[in-house]
């Protein structure tokens, strides 16, 4: 897997070259800009979510951990879009590598796009993946789940979106302070 990490040192190199390398979006701070075109051919433009839960998470094919979370995102997804939920998978793959993420995308309920494709993309490349940003109807981000957390589960997202979401019921936990809560 040494090529895997050498593929992403790589490009969060040559974003960092292109003046691209941003500051990674922290629990509290507004959501950063995101237009991107799914594969399937939608406009994905997080602005236009306002209202909305908005789950983000940055994956690749060839990184093992993003692969396992997808089941428990589509879950998810799944559960809750009826009550305002929208997931996005922002895929870090190559764009040869169409054929893998259409692969592994392969029946999952939520759209999934390459961040190559992406006319605005505030997330910037992570240092390490997978990266999942949990955003609340006000636009600010309330929840970031990192690969140095347990392993994102169905539980682990609802935790932290379903609070989020009209009608929820009352929890005592605060909520704009769950970085890093898998």
């Amino acid at each position: 897997m040494r090529l895997a990490g050498t593929a992403m040192e790589a490009m969060v190199l040559l974003c960092m070259l292109s003046g691209q390398a941003l500051a990674a979006p922290t629990v509290g701070s507004p959501a950063p800009p995101l237009v991107v075109l799914t594969l399937d051919g939608t406009r994905f433009d997080l602005s236009t979510l306002r209202g909305r839960v908005v789950v983000v998470n940055l994956w690749a094919t060839w990184c093992p951990p993003c692969r396992e979370e997808l089941p428990a995102l589509d879950e998810f997804y799944s559960r809750h879009h009826a009550e305002g939920v929208e997931v996005l998978g922002l895929s870090l793959d190559r764009k040869r590598d169409r054929k893998d993420v259409l692969s592994a995308a392969r029946g999952l309920h939520y759209p999934v796009a390459f961040a190559s494709d992406a006319e605005r993309n505030g997330f910037g490349a992570p240092s390490m993946l997978p990266v999942t940003y949990v955003i609340g109807p006000d636009g600010m981000l309330r929840a970031v789940f990192l690969p140095t957390s347990p392993k994102l589960s169905v539980e682990s997202i609802e935790a932290a979106a379903r609070p989020l979401l009209p009608d929820a019921p009352p929890t005592s936990e605060p909520r704009a302070k769950r970085e890093d809560s898998r």
